[in-house]
């Protein structure tokens, strides 16, 4: 059988518990461990997730100044498509 802390101190039927709720330290402190570790691990994956991101945006801006410098080159490429039927 499982005592609460108010039984191991002497202080159950006192009234300083309303609702008639045990305290459970050590779950309490597990909880809180949990709710650590799992902030840690989101802030963590939004790191990666950010540094990805940053990642992708420097290739597109590549991307686009290569599109840029193309154009720049050859000014009339891809300026008129002519289709015949």
């Amino acid at each position: 059988m499982k005592k609460s802390a108010k039984a191991i101190i002497g202080m159950e039927g006192k009234g300083l518990a309303k609702g008639g709720a045990d305290m459970d330290i050590a779950g309490l402190s597990t909880a809180l461990a949990t709710a650590s570790i799992q902030s840690k691990v989101g802030t963590a994956v939004l790191s990666k997730t950010l540094d990805t991101n940053e990642a992708l945006g420097a290739g597109m801006v590549q991307m686009i100044d290569a599109a840029a410098m193309e154009r720049s080159v050859n000014p009339g490429v891809g300026a008129n498509l002519d289709i015949r039927i």
